[in-house]
């Protein structure tokens, strides 16, 4: 029992050292998301431009990444994905503003129905949402997905493949 134990404890310390040391960047300005990067459409008038994102200090083993946006404040019922990204291949660390994907990423379709960066755009007067950006280091170089994929199937692929992750959250409204 006390080998079980001191195995499971060290397990805790091993998958906490690599959450602290696998970390992402988001641009943006105070927290928040700039306006730049709002949809154009549904009453927003943005340039659907996606922000620039960057990370470092990923699990060894990493074979490939994932990166996901998501706004649990939306009025749906089931929150809104705006952008879910696989098969980023391990030797990238950043994708620059605009969304620009490197050979061999894939854009799934988001909630707005389209393969890009789908921008924040709240319901006037809501208070500001919420968007959590996380990349995920995978133990797979890619993930199998039909050419139709929800994010929900992707999200379920994903999670079966995860070594880390790491998140930031920043808020957008208007």
């Amino acid at each position: 029992m006390r080998r079980l134990i001191a195995t499971l404890l060290t397990s805790v310390v091993a998958l906490s050292a690599y959450a602290a040391d696998f970390q992402l960047q988001v641009e943006g300005e105070h927290g928040h998301l700039p306006q730049s990067s709002s949809f154009q459409g549904f009453g927003c008038t943005g340039d659907n431009r996606a922000p620039a994102v960057r990370w470092q200090g990923a699990p060894a083993g990493t074979r490939s990444y994932a990166l996901t946006v998501y706004d649990p404040d939306a009025p749906t019922g089931s929150g809104w994905w705006h952008w879910v990204v696989v098969n980023v291949p391990a030797t990238t660390s950043a994708l620059p503003t605009g969304g620009a994907l490197p050979a061999g990423a894939l854009a799934v379709r988001n909630d707005y129905g389209q393969g890009t960066w789908g921008g924040p755009c709240p319901p006037k007067g809501d208070a500001p949402h919420h968007y959590i950006f996380t990349v995920y280091a995978l133990d797979v170089a890619a993930l199998e997905l039909p050419d139709d994929a929800s994010p929900a199937l992707a999200g379920f692929m994903i999670h079966s493949h995860t070594l880390g992750k790491a998140q930031v959250t920043l808020t957008y409204g208007r």
